[in-house]
């Protein structure tokens, strides 16, 4: 990918580093407002695909809303609220969160991992930040009599359906395949592909893809957790629709049909923000000032920020 620089790392009046990415902001017809880099070239939507992934097990026969939906959509932090509600949706199913086949892994959450290792507990799966996907994955092929023990396999029915999805809701074929940080399958689109998938999940009147914006609008917490940056935007940004993505991506959808996604080219989480902030300040939103610029620290004091670059800035 051909990225452009669109962030830019100050300590005091020094610039120290650079960050290069894509980015682009469609209007609430579909149409390019902002396009930075090559947003059409392909790339992981990493985590920012989940909400799509949700929306086919929702098209399936998974019986979810409120809080467990939007835990379906989420890179939870592993607070306890998360972990339980996992193991709500696989009770549900008549499972345990032994059938679950994520990574092994700690909560991401700071307060959470220091709780959890105060507490002599190791890794596990049912900790993983994407244990309510997986859970919601495992509780779909039940309800379809699909086998829960291959459920991560592509040729899966599963992921059969979450490709189709996917590409439905993108306008676009499928541009590269692996396997996520979680083991499960995943599936690269253009950036404008993902904010046009976003768009339509935050603009539904009706139908499984409003209970998908519903969901998680109304439940932040439960997409992130607690101190986490797309929580904070959901609950600053009325019906918005965003989640958060490893490697530096971030897609965000509006009720108006407005969309931003950007992915920064080095991977860099403490970017992404800054980015889709100035990029929907471009679209004329009104998002979170703290958000706005990423603190850079010198001995545990702001001592200056990550600001985007005059691409954005303008």
């Amino acid at each position: 990918m051909a990225h452009e620089l669109v962030a830019e790392v100050w300590r005091g009046d020094f610039l120290e580093s650079e960050h290069h990415g894509s980015v682009v902001a469609l209007d609430s017809a579909g149409g390019l407002r902002l396009a930075v880099g090559q947003p059409d070239q392909v790339a992981y939507p990493r985590s920012s695909n989940k909400p799509v992934q949700a929306l086919a097990m929702l098209r399936h026969g998974l019986d979810l809303d409120g809080e467990l939906l939007a835990l379906a959509c989420a890179s939870h932090s592993g607070e306890d609220f998360h972990v339980a509600g996992a193991t709500r949706v696989l009770a549900a199913a008549g499972l345990t969160p032994d059938a679950l086949r994520c990574t092994p892994d700690l909560p991401i959450g700071e307060a959470a991992l220091r709780a959890h290792l105060a507490a002599g507990r190791g890794k596990a799966p049912i900790y993983m930040n994407c244990s309510g996907k997986h859970a919601a994955m495992l509780a779909t092929c039940v309800v379809n009599d699909w086998p829960t023990g291959t459920y991560l396999d592509p040729a899966h029915p599963l992921q059969t359906a979450i490709r189709d999805t996917l590409e439905e809701l993108a306008g676009e074929r499928i541009g590269a395949e692996g396997v996520d940080g979680c083991g499960a399958p995943l599936f690269g689109i253009s950036l404008v592909g993902l904010a046009r998938a976003f768009a339509r999940l935050a603009a539904a009147t009706d139908g499984p893809e409003r209970r998908i914006a519903r969901a998680m609008s109304s439940h932040p917490e439960w997409v992130g957790g607690t101190g986490r940056d797309v929580t904070a935007l959901m609950r600053a940004i009325p019906g918005a629709v965003a989640k958060d993505g490893a490697e530096g991506v971030y897609a965000i959808g509006l009720p108006t049909g407005e969309a931003v996604a950007c992915k920064i080219a080095d991977g860099s989480s403490r970017a992404r923000a800054v980015v889709l902030v100035a990029a929907l300040r471009r679209l004329g939103v009104d998002a979170p000032a703290d958000l706005a610029t990423f603190p850079v620290l010198g001995h545990g004091r702001p001592v200056g920020a990550v600001r985007p670059a005059a691409v954005l800035a303008g």
